[in-house]
């Protein structure tokens, strides 16, 4: 199993999906905390100064040393967008391991998105975190 899972909150998590993406793109560990919108927003002002709530967080742990875990994805209660609670679940687990895997939309040229793309297409999700938010602009 690549995923460890904590889950600080009621929503029942079918880890399988996950797994079988993971496998997809790395062999390493990765812990995956599923919190609320508060523990988010301190995670987010603690590590970002940001001092909002938000979807997803990721903490890459690097790889300079052998058999260190990939990083944490910390997911806020995933909201239903039109889609079911496990889905959104699932697309921000991608979005946060694109960004352990170096992956980062703010700066790049498109190619987190696409890389997102190719992958919600072959497990046959709803759109991206990233296609979402820039439809809302």
């Amino acid at each position: 199993m690549l995923i460890d899972l904590v889950n600080e909150t009621d929503l029942l998590v079918d880890t399988d999906l996950l797994e079988k993406i993971a496998e997809d793109l790395t062999q390493r560990q990765i812990e995956l905390i599923i919190t609320d919108n508060e523990g988010i927003k301190a995670l987010n002002a603690k590590h970002r100064g940001k001092e909002s709530a938000t979807d997803v967080l990721s903490f890459p742990m690097g790889d300079t040393i052998p058999h260190t875990p990939l990083g944490v994805i910390v997911i806020s209660k995933a909201a239903e967008l039109g889609h079911s609670k496990q889905e959104e679940l699932t697309l921000l687990f991608i979005h946060g391991l694109l960004h352990l895997l170096g992956f980062d939309h703010e700066i790049d040229e498109g190619q987190m998105r696409r890389k997102e793309e190719v992958i919600i297409d072959a497990w046959k999700l709803p759109k991206s975190l990233i296609v979402r938010n820039e439809e809302e602009k």
